[in-house]
Protein backbone atom coordinates (compact mmCIF):
# COMPACT_ATOMS: atom_id res chain seq x y z
CA UNK A 1 0.00 0.00 0.00
CA UNK A 2 3.01 2.60 0.79
CA UNK A 3 4.60 1.39 -2.44
CA UNK A 4 1.33 2.24 -4.29
CA UNK A 5 1.12 5.58 -2.28
CA UNK A 6 4.48 6.22 -2.96
CA UNK A 7 3.89 5.64 -7.64
CA UNK A 8 1.14 7.50 -7.37
CA UNK A 9 2.48 10.51 -5.89
CA UNK A 10 6.09 10.12 -8.24
CA UNK A 11 3.56 9.98 -11.50
CA UNK A 12 1.27 12.94 -10.04
CA UNK A 13 4.51 15.09 -9.68
CA UNK A 14 5.35 14.06 -13.05
CA UNK A 15 2.16 15.06 -14.94
CA UNK A 16 2.39 18.15 -13.07
CA UNK A 17 5.91 19.17 -13.84
CA UNK A 18 4.76 18.14 -17.57
CA UNK A 19 2.29 20.73 -17.87
CA UNK A 20 2.75 23.84 -20.59
CA UNK A 21 0.06 25.78 -20.99
CA UNK A 22 2.04 27.85 -24.31
CA UNK A 23 -0.22 26.54 -27.01
CA UNK A 24 1.82 23.93 -29.91
CA UNK A 25 3.81 26.10 -31.87
CA UNK A 26 3.58 26.17 -35.53
CA UNK A 27 5.69 28.77 -37.87
CA UNK A 28 2.73 30.59 -39.26
CA UNK A 29 1.68 29.63 -42.86
CA UNK A 30 3.11 32.65 -45.25
CA UNK A 31 2.19 32.25 -49.31
CA UNK A 32 5.15 31.11 -50.80
CA UNK A 33 4.78 31.59 -55.01
CA UNK A 34 6.63 28.97 -57.17
CA UNK A 35 8.60 31.25 -59.15
CA UNK A 36 9.46 34.74 -59.26
CA UNK A 37 7.18 36.89 -61.95
CA UNK A 38 10.58 38.98 -63.06
CA UNK A 39 13.01 36.35 -63.43
CA UNK A 40 12.53 36.12 -66.90
CA UNK A 41 14.24 32.93 -67.82
CA UNK A 42 17.38 32.89 -65.66
CA UNK A 43 18.54 29.48 -63.87
CA UNK A 44 17.42 28.67 -60.77
CA UNK A 45 20.10 29.11 -57.97
CA UNK A 46 22.26 27.50 -55.56
CA UNK A 47 21.39 29.37 -52.66
CA UNK A 48 24.20 29.33 -49.53
CA UNK A 49 23.35 28.42 -45.95
CA UNK A 50 23.28 32.25 -45.51
CA UNK A 51 22.47 34.02 -42.45
CA UNK A 52 23.84 37.41 -44.27
CA UNK A 53 27.53 37.03 -43.62
CA UNK A 54 28.21 35.64 -47.20
CA UNK A 55 31.41 38.43 -48.48
CA UNK A 56 28.94 38.97 -51.30
CA UNK A 57 30.55 41.99 -52.16
CA UNK A 58 34.24 40.60 -53.69
CA UNK A 59 31.55 39.51 -56.50
CA UNK A 60 32.11 42.85 -57.90
CA UNK A 61 35.79 42.74 -58.39
CA UNK A 62 36.56 45.97 -56.66
CA UNK A 63 39.70 45.73 -54.08
CA UNK A 64 38.71 49.48 -53.11
CA UNK A 65 34.69 48.31 -52.39
CA UNK A 66 36.35 45.38 -50.80
CA UNK A 67 38.50 46.96 -48.45
CA UNK A 68 35.80 49.47 -47.52
CA UNK A 69 33.34 46.72 -46.73
CA UNK A 70 35.94 45.16 -44.23
CA UNK A 71 36.12 48.78 -42.60
CA UNK A 72 32.34 48.32 -41.61
CA UNK A 73 32.55 44.77 -40.28
CA UNK A 74 35.47 46.15 -37.77
CA UNK A 75 34.09 49.61 -36.87
CA UNK A 76 30.79 50.29 -37.98
CA UNK A 77 29.08 52.03 -34.21
CA UNK A 78 25.82 50.90 -36.15
CA UNK A 79 26.61 47.54 -36.12
CA UNK A 80 28.28 47.55 -32.63
CA UNK A 81 25.12 48.82 -31.38
CA UNK A 82 23.44 45.39 -32.70
CA UNK A 83 26.08 43.80 -30.93
CA UNK A 84 25.28 45.38 -27.89
CA UNK A 85 21.76 44.49 -28.51
CA UNK A 86 22.52 41.05 -28.99
CA UNK A 87 25.07 40.71 -26.09
CA UNK A 88 22.18 41.87 -24.01
CA UNK A 89 19.49 39.37 -25.45
CA UNK A 90 21.69 36.54 -24.69
CA UNK A 91 22.21 37.80 -20.87
CA UNK A 92 18.51 37.65 -20.50
CA UNK A 93 18.61 34.55 -21.96
CA UNK A 94 20.76 33.70 -18.96
CA UNK A 95 19.11 35.68 -16.76
CA UNK A 96 15.68 33.74 -17.08
CA UNK A 97 17.64 30.12 -17.06
CA UNK A 98 18.35 31.07 -13.35
CA UNK A 99 14.93 30.06 -12.45
CA UNK A 100 15.51 26.52 -13.05
CA UNK A 101 17.86 26.43 -10.06
CA UNK A 102 17.35 27.10 -6.50
CA UNK A 103 18.19 30.49 -5.03
CA UNK A 104 20.61 30.17 -2.02
CA UNK A 105 21.32 33.60 0.16
CA UNK A 106 23.45 33.49 3.02
CA UNK A 107 23.68 35.55 5.63
CA UNK A 108 25.38 36.55 9.09
CA UNK A 109 24.62 39.07 11.88
CA UNK A 110 25.62 40.59 15.11
CA UNK A 111 23.23 42.38 17.52
CA UNK A 112 23.78 43.95 21.39
CA UNK A 113 20.11 44.96 22.48
CA UNK A 114 18.38 46.10 25.38
CA UNK A 115 14.55 46.15 26.32
CA UNK A 116 12.56 49.08 27.80
CA UNK A 117 12.62 47.82 31.58
CA UNK A 118 9.02 50.08 31.46
CA UNK A 119 7.08 47.29 29.06
CA UNK A 120 5.28 44.58 30.34
CA UNK A 121 6.35 41.16 31.12
CA UNK A 122 10.06 42.30 31.28
CA UNK A 123 12.74 39.60 31.58
CA UNK A 124 15.27 39.44 33.83
CA UNK A 125 17.73 39.59 30.98
CA UNK A 126 17.13 43.35 29.65
CA UNK A 127 20.51 43.36 27.89
CA UNK A 128 22.08 40.95 25.42
CA UNK A 129 23.95 39.81 22.16
CA UNK A 130 22.81 38.00 19.25
CA UNK A 131 25.13 36.16 16.68
CA UNK A 132 23.53 34.66 14.12
CA UNK A 133 24.89 32.95 10.52
CA UNK A 134 22.74 30.90 8.17
CA UNK A 135 21.23 30.38 4.99
CA UNK A 136 18.05 30.34 3.12
CA UNK A 137 16.78 28.19 -0.01
CA UNK A 138 13.93 28.56 -1.96
CA UNK A 139 12.88 27.09 -5.10
CA UNK A 140 10.24 27.46 -7.59
CA UNK A 141 8.26 24.27 -8.28
CA UNK A 142 7.66 25.03 -12.22
CA UNK A 143 4.27 22.93 -12.31
CA UNK A 144 2.88 24.59 -14.96
CA UNK A 145 5.46 25.88 -17.09
CA UNK A 146 5.92 29.39 -16.09
CA UNK A 147 9.42 29.23 -15.48
CA UNK A 148 10.23 27.08 -19.09
CA UNK A 149 7.89 29.56 -20.90
CA UNK A 150 10.16 32.61 -19.81
CA UNK A 151 13.02 30.54 -20.51
CA UNK A 152 12.18 29.96 -24.17
CA UNK A 153 10.79 33.48 -25.27
CA UNK A 154 13.89 35.14 -23.62
CA UNK A 155 15.99 32.08 -25.73
CA UNK A 156 12.97 33.13 -29.43
CA UNK A 157 14.46 36.57 -28.32
CA UNK A 158 17.40 35.89 -28.82
CA UNK A 159 17.89 33.98 -31.68
CA UNK A 160 15.88 36.65 -33.14
CA UNK A 161 17.93 39.47 -31.89
CA UNK A 162 21.04 37.21 -33.31
CA UNK A 163 19.38 37.55 -36.49
CA UNK A 164 18.64 41.45 -36.49
CA UNK A 165 22.25 41.77 -36.26
CA UNK A 166 22.61 40.05 -39.55
CA UNK A 167 19.97 42.04 -41.03
CA UNK A 168 21.88 45.38 -39.69
CA UNK A 169 25.50 43.73 -41.06
CA UNK A 170 23.44 43.03 -44.66
CA UNK A 171 21.98 46.45 -44.88
CA UNK A 172 25.44 48.17 -44.19
CA UNK A 173 27.49 46.57 -46.13
CA UNK A 174 24.52 46.82 -49.35
CA UNK A 175 24.23 50.96 -47.98
CA UNK A 176 28.28 51.16 -48.40
CA UNK A 177 28.30 49.30 -51.47
CA UNK A 178 25.36 51.73 -53.10
CA UNK A 179 26.84 54.73 -51.76
CA UNK A 180 30.73 53.74 -53.52
CA UNK A 181 29.02 52.71 -57.18
CA UNK A 182 27.12 56.24 -56.86
CA UNK A 183 30.39 58.03 -55.99
CA UNK A 184 32.32 56.61 -58.70
CA UNK A 185 29.50 57.28 -61.04
CA UNK A 186 29.82 60.67 -59.72
CA UNK A 187 33.44 60.58 -61.10
CA UNK A 188 32.73 59.31 -63.92
CA UNK A 189 30.46 62.11 -64.73
CA UNK A 190 33.00 64.45 -63.24
CA UNK A 191 35.11 63.74 -65.91
CA UNK A 192 32.59 64.04 -68.40
CA UNK A 193 32.03 67.66 -67.23
CA UNK A 194 35.61 68.70 -66.82
CA UNK A 195 36.13 67.63 -70.77
CA UNK A 196 32.62 69.60 -71.61
CA UNK A 197 33.98 72.74 -70.08
CA UNK A 198 37.12 72.42 -71.63
CA UNK A 199 35.47 72.12 -74.94
CA UNK A 200 33.16 74.92 -73.95
CA UNK A 201 36.14 77.22 -73.48
CA UNK A 202 37.67 76.36 -76.48
CA UNK A 203 34.09 76.86 -78.47
CA UNK A 204 33.87 79.94 -76.88
CA UNK A 205 37.17 81.33 -77.98
CA UNK A 206 36.81 80.10 -81.48
CA UNK A 207 33.23 82.13 -81.33
CA UNK A 208 34.59 85.15 -79.82
CA UNK A 209 37.04 84.92 -82.98
CA UNK A 210 34.87 84.51 -85.64
CA UNK A 211 32.68 87.21 -84.24
CA UNK A 212 35.66 89.60 -84.57
CA UNK A 213 36.51 88.42 -88.03
CA UNK A 214 32.61 89.06 -89.06
CA UNK A 215 32.09 85.22 -89.64
CA UNK A 216 29.65 84.87 -86.03
CA UNK A 217 27.24 87.09 -85.00
CA UNK A 218 26.88 88.17 -81.23
CA UNK A 219 24.04 85.98 -80.30
CA UNK A 220 26.35 83.05 -80.78
CA UNK A 221 29.55 84.30 -78.64
CA UNK A 222 26.01 84.88 -76.01
CA UNK A 223 25.36 81.23 -76.68
CA UNK A 224 28.65 79.70 -76.23
CA UNK A 225 29.13 81.07 -72.87
CA UNK A 226 25.73 80.05 -71.87
CA UNK A 227 26.72 76.90 -72.96
CA UNK A 228 30.12 77.29 -70.89
CA UNK A 229 28.68 78.66 -67.27
CA UNK A 230 25.56 76.11 -67.77
CA UNK A 231 28.54 73.13 -68.03
CA UNK A 232 30.51 74.61 -65.10
CA UNK A 233 27.36 74.71 -62.57
CA UNK A 234 27.12 70.96 -63.41
CA UNK A 235 30.51 70.39 -62.49
CA UNK A 236 30.07 72.25 -59.50
CA UNK A 237 27.46 70.57 -58.21
CA UNK A 238 28.83 67.27 -59.31
CA UNK A 239 31.24 68.12 -56.64
CA UNK A 240 28.95 68.68 -54.42
CA UNK A 241 27.34 64.89 -54.88
CA UNK A 242 30.92 63.87 -54.78
CA UNK A 243 31.66 65.38 -51.14
CA UNK A 244 28.38 64.41 -49.92
CA UNK A 245 28.82 60.64 -50.92
CA UNK A 246 32.46 60.39 -49.45
CA UNK A 247 31.17 61.91 -46.10
CA UNK A 248 28.53 58.94 -45.82
CA UNK A 249 31.14 56.72 -46.55
CA UNK A 250 33.11 57.94 -43.81
CA UNK A 251 30.69 57.36 -41.42
CA UNK A 252 29.99 54.14 -42.56
CA UNK A 253 33.50 52.37 -42.00
CA UNK A 254 33.31 54.42 -38.51
CA UNK A 255 35.67 57.46 -39.18
CA UNK A 256 35.05 61.60 -39.17
CA UNK A 257 34.36 62.87 -42.47
CA UNK A 258 37.19 64.88 -42.18
CA UNK A 259 39.58 62.21 -41.55
CA UNK A 260 38.32 60.24 -44.84
CA UNK A 261 38.83 60.88 -48.19
CA UNK A 262 38.80 58.48 -51.50
CA UNK A 263 41.01 59.14 -54.31
CA UNK A 264 39.02 60.26 -57.58
CA UNK A 265 38.91 57.38 -60.05
CA UNK A 266 35.95 56.40 -62.76
CA UNK A 267 33.43 53.84 -62.23
CA UNK A 268 34.59 50.52 -64.14
CA UNK A 269 33.08 47.97 -61.55
CA UNK A 270 30.51 45.71 -63.50
CA UNK A 271 27.83 44.36 -61.82
CA UNK A 272 27.94 40.52 -61.60
CA UNK A 273 25.68 37.86 -63.67
CA UNK A 274 22.93 36.85 -60.85
CA UNK A 275 20.29 34.41 -59.96
CA UNK A 276 17.31 34.88 -57.54
CA UNK A 277 16.73 31.18 -56.81
CA UNK A 278 13.70 29.51 -56.23
CA UNK A 279 11.12 31.70 -54.17
CA UNK A 280 10.86 28.85 -51.15
CA UNK A 281 14.88 29.23 -50.22
CA UNK A 282 14.28 33.25 -49.21
CA UNK A 283 12.51 32.85 -46.02
CA UNK A 284 15.51 30.18 -45.31
CA UNK A 285 18.43 32.65 -46.25
CA UNK A 286 16.17 36.69 -45.12
CA UNK A 287 17.88 37.68 -41.23
CA UNK A 288 14.80 39.87 -40.98
CA UNK A 289 12.55 36.82 -42.11
CA UNK A 290 14.12 34.62 -39.72
CA UNK A 291 13.98 36.92 -36.44
CA UNK A 292 9.92 37.88 -37.28
CA UNK A 293 9.51 33.99 -37.51
CA UNK A 294 11.81 34.06 -33.78
CA UNK A 295 9.36 36.71 -32.40
CA UNK A 296 6.05 34.71 -33.07
CA UNK A 297 7.81 31.68 -31.50
CA UNK A 298 8.41 34.04 -28.33
CA UNK A 299 5.09 35.55 -28.13
CA UNK A 300 3.56 32.22 -28.38
CA UNK A 301 5.33 30.60 -25.28
CA UNK A 302 4.82 34.66 -23.71
CA UNK A 303 0.63 33.15 -24.05
CA UNK A 304 1.78 30.04 -21.71
CA UNK A 305 3.13 32.33 -18.74
CA UNK A 306 -0.14 34.66 -19.02
CA UNK A 307 -2.28 31.34 -18.38
CA UNK A 308 0.06 29.90 -16.06
CA UNK A 309 -0.87 33.05 -13.91
CA UNK A 310 -4.39 31.44 -13.37
CA UNK A 311 -2.66 28.84 -11.25
CA UNK A 312 -1.33 28.21 -7.68
CA UNK A 313 2.58 28.86 -7.66
CA UNK A 314 4.52 26.22 -5.54
CA UNK A 315 7.68 27.16 -3.71
CA UNK A 316 9.90 25.06 -1.38
CA UNK A 317 11.70 26.93 1.41
CA UNK A 318 14.53 25.82 3.60
CA UNK A 319 16.64 27.43 6.35
CA UNK A 320 19.72 26.81 8.30
CA UNK A 321 22.11 28.32 10.27
CA UNK A 322 23.49 28.88 14.28
CA UNK A 323 22.11 31.36 16.26
CA UNK A 324 23.87 32.24 19.91
CA UNK A 325 24.23 34.68 22.67
CA UNK A 326 27.81 34.41 22.60
CA UNK A 327 30.18 34.37 19.57
CA UNK A 328 32.14 31.54 21.32
CA UNK A 329 29.33 29.31 21.33
CA UNK A 330 28.41 30.37 17.66
CA UNK A 331 29.76 27.04 16.09
CA UNK A 332 27.82 24.54 18.04
CA UNK A 333 25.35 21.79 17.80
CA UNK A 334 22.72 23.32 20.32
CA UNK A 335 22.99 26.83 18.52
CA UNK A 336 22.13 25.15 15.20
CA UNK A 337 18.63 25.74 13.79
CA UNK A 338 16.92 24.77 10.96
CA UNK A 339 13.65 24.88 8.88
CA UNK A 340 11.65 23.19 5.58
CA UNK A 341 8.42 23.55 4.39
CA UNK A 342 6.48 24.75 1.35
CA UNK A 343 3.71 26.74 0.22
CA UNK A 344 1.61 27.73 -2.32
CA UNK A 345 -0.18 31.09 -3.75
CA UNK A 346 -3.06 31.38 -5.32
CA UNK A 347 -4.78 33.92 -7.32
CA UNK A 348 -8.84 34.49 -6.21
CA UNK A 349 -9.60 38.14 -7.05
CA UNK A 350 -7.62 40.32 -9.47
CA UNK A 351 -9.85 42.80 -10.80
CA UNK A 352 -9.58 41.12 -13.99
CA UNK A 353 -5.94 41.56 -14.14
CA UNK A 354 -5.08 37.96 -15.21
CA UNK A 355 -7.84 38.13 -17.51
CA UNK A 356 -5.90 41.24 -19.28
CA UNK A 357 -2.57 39.98 -19.10
CA UNK A 358 -3.71 36.70 -21.35
CA UNK A 359 -5.42 38.97 -23.98
CA UNK A 360 -2.38 41.14 -24.26
CA UNK A 361 0.19 37.94 -24.75
CA UNK A 362 -2.79 36.89 -27.51
CA UNK A 363 -2.95 40.37 -29.23
CA UNK A 364 0.89 40.03 -28.95
CA UNK A 365 0.85 36.59 -30.88
CA UNK A 366 -1.65 37.80 -33.46
CA UNK A 367 0.60 40.91 -34.00
CA UNK A 368 3.82 39.07 -34.22
CA UNK A 369 2.13 37.03 -36.59
CA UNK A 370 0.68 39.25 -38.86
CA UNK A 371 4.41 41.06 -39.06
CA UNK A 372 6.18 37.83 -40.25
CA UNK A 373 3.56 37.53 -42.74
CA UNK A 374 3.77 41.36 -43.87
CA UNK A 375 7.82 40.59 -43.90
CA UNK A 376 7.50 37.62 -45.75
CA UNK A 377 5.76 40.16 -48.17
CA UNK A 378 8.10 42.42 -48.71
CA UNK A 379 10.89 40.63 -48.94
CA UNK A 380 9.68 38.86 -52.24
CA UNK A 381 8.29 42.34 -53.25
CA UNK A 382 12.11 43.97 -52.71
CA UNK A 383 13.34 40.67 -54.85
CA UNK A 384 11.32 41.19 -57.45
CA UNK A 385 11.62 45.25 -57.59
CA UNK A 386 15.07 44.18 -58.24
CA UNK A 387 15.33 41.66 -60.39
CA UNK A 388 12.64 43.99 -62.33
CA UNK A 389 14.78 46.58 -62.27
CA UNK A 390 17.76 44.68 -63.21
CA UNK A 391 16.26 43.13 -66.57
CA UNK A 392 15.13 46.54 -67.37
CA UNK A 393 17.42 48.66 -66.78
CA UNK A 394 19.53 45.58 -69.06
CA UNK A 395 17.25 46.77 -71.93
CA UNK A 396 18.00 50.67 -71.04
CA UNK A 397 21.98 50.22 -71.68
CA UNK A 398 21.51 49.17 -74.69
CA UNK A 399 19.34 51.40 -76.32
CA UNK A 400 20.89 54.51 -74.21
CA UNK A 401 24.36 53.38 -75.90
CA UNK A 402 23.00 53.58 -79.06
CA UNK A 403 21.51 57.04 -77.97
CA UNK A 404 24.54 58.29 -77.20
CA UNK A 405 26.59 56.87 -80.08
CA UNK A 406 24.29 59.06 -82.02
CA UNK A 407 24.27 62.11 -79.98
CA UNK A 408 28.24 62.09 -80.63
CA UNK A 409 27.78 61.58 -84.14
CA UNK A 410 25.50 64.32 -84.58
CA UNK A 411 27.54 67.16 -82.49
CA UNK A 412 30.36 66.02 -85.30
CA UNK A 413 28.29 67.18 -87.53
CA UNK A 414 27.12 70.07 -86.14
CA UNK A 415 30.18 71.32 -85.52
CA UNK A 416 31.49 70.66 -89.58
CA UNK A 417 28.58 72.38 -90.58
CA UNK A 418 29.02 75.33 -88.21
CA UNK A 419 32.46 75.88 -88.85
CA UNK A 420 30.72 75.66 -92.92
CA UNK A 421 29.03 78.16 -92.30
CA UNK A 422 25.68 75.82 -93.20
CA UNK A 423 24.65 75.79 -89.32
CA UNK A 424 23.98 78.29 -87.03
CA UNK A 425 25.64 77.98 -83.17
CA UNK A 426 22.22 77.27 -82.15
CA UNK A 427 22.42 73.62 -84.03
CA UNK A 428 25.70 73.25 -82.18
CA UNK A 429 24.58 73.95 -78.73
CA UNK A 430 21.51 71.67 -79.22
CA UNK A 431 23.54 69.02 -80.24
CA UNK A 432 26.39 69.76 -77.05
CA UNK A 433 23.94 69.34 -75.13
CA UNK A 434 22.38 65.90 -76.03
CA UNK A 435 25.45 64.54 -76.38
CA UNK A 436 26.33 65.90 -73.05
CA UNK A 437 23.10 64.47 -71.09
CA UNK A 438 23.43 61.04 -73.27
CA UNK A 439 26.81 60.43 -71.91
CA UNK A 440 25.94 61.60 -68.15
CA UNK A 441 22.89 59.21 -68.88
CA UNK A 442 25.12 56.05 -69.60
CA UNK A 443 27.22 56.89 -66.46
CA UNK A 444 23.98 57.28 -63.88
CA UNK A 445 22.65 54.32 -65.96
CA UNK A 446 25.35 51.83 -64.58
CA UNK A 447 25.39 53.06 -61.54
CA UNK A 448 21.51 52.19 -61.39
CA UNK A 449 22.22 48.36 -63.04
CA UNK A 450 24.90 47.84 -60.20
CA UNK A 451 23.02 49.60 -57.29
CA UNK A 452 20.42 47.42 -58.29
CA UNK A 453 22.59 43.66 -58.37
CA UNK A 454 23.94 45.12 -54.71
CA UNK A 455 19.94 45.33 -53.69
CA UNK A 456 19.48 42.02 -55.30
CA UNK A 457 21.64 40.54 -52.87
CA UNK A 458 20.40 42.28 -50.07
CA UNK A 459 17.31 41.37 -50.97
CA UNK A 460 18.19 37.17 -51.35
CA UNK A 461 19.50 37.65 -47.97
CA UNK A 462 23.21 38.23 -48.35
CA UNK A 463 24.45 34.65 -49.77
CA UNK A 464 24.28 33.24 -52.80
CA UNK A 465 26.27 31.30 -55.16
CA UNK A 466 26.80 31.80 -58.94
CA UNK A 467 26.45 28.69 -61.42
Amino acid sequence: MIHLRRSLGLSLALALAACDFAPSYQVPYAPAPAAYKESGNWVVGKPDDGNGTSEWWREFGDQTLDTLEEQVTEANQNLKIAVAQYDQARALSREARSAYYPSITANAGATRARYSQSTANVSSVNQYNDFTMGADLSYEIDVWGRVRNTVEANEDQEQATQDDLAGVALSLHAELADDYFALRGDDTSQDILDKTVEADQKALDLTQQRYKGGVSAEVDVDQAETQLENARTQATDMHLQRAQLEHAIAILVGKAPADFALAVAPLTTKAPLLNAGIPSTLMQRRPDIAAAERRVAAANAEIGVARAAWFPTFNLMAMAGVDSASASKLISAPSLFWSLGASATMPLFEGGLIDAMNDVARAAYNQQVANYRQTVLVAYGEVEDNLASIHHLDMENKTQAAATAAAERSLMQANILYKGGDATYLDVVVSQNNALQAELATATLEVRRLTASAELIKALGGSWKKD
